[in-house]
């Protein structure tokens, strides 16, 4: 099972077999958990009221066991499965630990096939009957916020790509999903107050080398977000400024020192371009972006970027923040922003996302100190876009080069000093897109090196065990063969 779960009883001779005839009761809000179940047996398990064989229920409270707001606990018996959990989020999280225990050749495949916990084409087809191991596991997780950082500025992905990239992610109880939005080579979500952002900078041409054109239309990422929410993924949006715009200074050239557009760029480089720090037009621009956004995304969170200003004075960066931050809150948002943002005092409420390679930070340090909440990404652990061995075909290696063991061999709570387990909000693995270009790049890239970190954000510190972890990784490999999830084939884990 990955990630761990907390405790693990098992209990010999109360195994429980799954067959045709199984049914669950299930407690409201738990329907995307039983297709978990149904994809992954192959068995229509119809919903019967009361003497079911599989039951979830939801508790009262956490009903004394601790669940908390994502938690369960799992009971299979010779008679049966009883699943207990707070919230429909905890249901779904013990569904995918339930998948989990389940053989692999229970995964279903189909011409097209499969993320995890995706229905097959065509309705269920039967296999035989399919067997979990008795015992108890009772999980929750040791961190609120777990997620994954998605480029989809350098590298359009579309709603579809972005769609299966959920469920992998969801299959390892990832419950964020950070869309990086803008960049200097592409502006990727449709503002009805701007619209030259999309039709100037999200079209042909853009993207890395003019190859990743595209962008989300407001119902497009409506769509995403019920996607995601369906799978207990909280969507967060990132704007990235005051630097990382020159896609809309394209577009808008009233967003310059001179006041004329720029020329697009489709090259890395980073740290060349700059929204005016005293101009009413930057506000004006900036709050008509948070407030489309805003209201497009039922989460709490407001990503506004904030790295890489190396265009933008100190005084002037310091200025823009300022000013930025109470927009974000104006909209009935949390503002993030990568740790370059505790170069101001920081309300408590915001939430800087630490991604250097350096062992310490002043800035983030002072931040915890004064009440807010850290992400921890640093580039050389979390930085997905990293090659895994200096031969690797995809990605870039000025952080690290990122074996699965590097990803999984740290602790978040001691990586930098002043940011305790108590300072933390949690965990954000990073995926950038220079180099990528199709979604089977982005599943590469991704696994198995995800699972790793979605472990450290979910299992308890002391569960944490390299040897272990790389022989459950060796499982997954024809789980995800099966589903037709490309991934790494790392010589450090014995595949099966």
């Amino acid at each position: 099972m990955i990630p761990i779960p907390a405790q693990v009883r098992p209990v010999p001779a109360a195994d429980f077999t799954i067959i045709s005839g199984t049914a669950v009761s299930a407690a409201p809000g738990a329907q995307e958990a039983v297709g978990l179940l149904r994809a992954a047996t192959g068995h229509p398990l119809p919903e019967r009221a009361g003497a079911a064989e599989i039951n979830m229920i939801l508790d009262d409270g956490d009903n004394g066991d601790g669940h908390g707001d994502e938690g369960y606990k799992i009971t299979i018996a010779a008679d049966g499965v009883t699943v207990r959990a707070a919230t429909p989020a905890g249901l779904f999280y013990a569904a995918q630990t339930l998948c989990q225990l389940l053989p692999a050749r229970t995964t279903l495949s189909r011409s097209t096939p499969p993320v995890d916990g995706a229905m097959p084409a065509g309705g269920v087809t039967l296999v035989g009957g399919v067997t979990l191991p008795g015992g108890e596991i009772v999980d929750r997780p040791r961190f609120a916020y777990r997620g994954v950082m998605l480029d989809v500025a350098r590298h359009f992905w579309t709603v579809g790509e972005v769609e299966r990239f959920i469920d992998g992610l969801a299959a390892y109880k990832i419950n964020h999903l950070h869309l990086h939005l803008t960049d200097d080579q592409g502006w990727r979500l449709a503002i009805e107050s701007r619209p030259r952002l999309t039709e100037v900078s999200g079209g042909k041409g853009t993207g890395v080398e003019g190859a990743g054109p595209g962008f989300y239309t407001q119902a497009d990422y409506a769509g995403l977000v019920d996607y995601a929410a369906r799978r207990f993924i909280t969507v967060v949006p990132e704007i990235d400024m005051p630097g990382h715009v020159n896609a809309a200074q394209v577009a808008y050239g009233e967003l310059t020192a001179s006041g004329e557009p720029v020329k697009a760029r489709t090259d890395t480089e980073v740290g060349y371009s700059s929204l005016v720090a005293d101009s009413d037009e930057t506000y004006a621009f900036v709050e008509d972006v948070i407030r489309e956004v805003a209201a497009l995304t039922p989460g709490p969170y407001l990503h506004i970027g904030g790295d890489e200003a190396q265009a933008t004075t100190a005084d002037d960066y310091r200025a823009f923040i300022t000013r930025v931050l109470p927009l974000v809150a104006k909209y009935g948002k949390r503002a993030v922003g990568w740790h370059e943002i505790t170069a101001v005092e920081l309300p408590e409420t915001a939430v800087p996302q630490f991604w250097w390679v350096e062992p310490s930070d002043e800035g983030t340090a002072r931040a915890a100190a004064n009440g807010s909440k850290v992400i921890m990404s640093p580039a050389d652990r979390t930085y997905l876009d990293m090659k895994y061995t200096a031969d690797s075909p995809l990605g870039l290696d000025w952080a690290a080069l990122i074996d699965v063991e590097r990803a999984y061999d740290w602790d978040p709570a001691i990586r930098l000093p002043g940011v305790g387990e108590q300072q933390l909000l949690g965990v954000e693995a990073v995926l950038w897109s220079e180099t990528l270009r199709t979604l089977d790049d982005v599943l590469t890239m991704t696994f198995p090196r995800l699972p790793a970190i979605a472990e450290i954000g979910w299992s308890p510190r002391a569960t944490h065990d390299w040897q272990s972890l790389r022989r459950r990784l060796a499982g997954h490999g024809p789980r995800w063969a099966a589903n037709g999830i490309a991934f790494h084939r790392s010589p450090e884990i014995d595949w099966a």
